[in-house]
């Protein structure tokens, strides 16, 4: 069991619907989001620009792992990367380590509320209760793994049944994702990867994400998918935080 996503590069139309569901299901503070959309212009004599939906690859051979001092950060049994916030000490080896930088770190200045210095609205108040989030701490996405955790010991199936289903998967209304079981051959989401030619992010850097790219106008050929680029806009536009 081996838990993944795919992302319809051809269906994404920028909406920002996963990243506003994300928020509404965590409950994250204004300076902090999990999920982000990067736009990339490929190089063509006809540039094509393509949508990328980021967030934590939760890669099969993690380095966010193996640098965590205090173990703060694992992988459980389904290949979901957890942080563990009582053990995180803030030291950002991870945000260092994570090649994607695809995490964040929680300082006072990213959790100062939704209209500083005034009183806290109805949905902060409910998220300090429901999704308290620890300053000085690391986060990311976490696949929604409540949602799955909950929704597999009623018997419901992540990626089928919505209750088990990341709350991005559930909300993008042109259906560009995906989320399944990548160690079923005869899963969705291994279905879409075998016939679209399914791609990973940086795959030079054999980590083996769990996030696959389809039918995009990057990755129909690999020798043609400028990585770097993408890399080098993250950088740009601050994606580690």
């Amino acid at each position: 069991m081996r838990w993944g996503m795919v992302v319809n590069l051809s269906k994404c139309v920028r909406c920002y619907a996963c990243i506003a569901a994300c928020r509404i299901e965590h409950y994250l503070p204004m300076g902090v989001s999990w999920p982000r959309l990067m736009a990339l212009e490929t190089n063509s004599d006809r540039p094509t620009v393509s949508n990328y939906s980021m967030r934590c690859n939760h890669c099969h051979d993690a380095p966010c792992v193996s640098v965590c001092p205090t173990g703060a950060t694992y992988q459980r049994d389904d290949g979901i990367i957890i942080i563990d916030q009582n053990k995180c000490v803030g030291c950002r080896y991870c945000v260092i380590a994570c090649p994607y930088q695809n995490r964040t770190f929680v300082s006072k200045d990213k959790d100062r509320g939704f209209f500083p210095g005034r009183i806290q609205t109805d949905f902060e108040k409910a998220g300090k209760q429901r999704y308290p989030h620890q300053a000085g701490t690391t986060e990311k996405c976490n696949f929604c793994v409540e949602r799955i955790d909950e929704g597999t010991k009623k018997g419901l199936v992540p990626g089928q049944d919505r209750d088990a289903t990341p709350a991005c998967v559930n909300t993008c209304p042109a259906r560009a994702l995906t989320f399944g079981n990548l160690d079923d051959p005869d899963s969705e989401i291994s279905k879409l990867i075998r016939e679209n030619k399914g791609f990973q992010l940086h795959p030079e850097y054999d980590t083996d994400p769990s996030i696959y790219f389809i039918d995009g106008p990057i990755g129909s050929n690999q020798e043609q998918q400028p990585s770097s680029q993408i890399r080098e806009e993250s950088m740009a536009t601050g994606g580690s935080n």
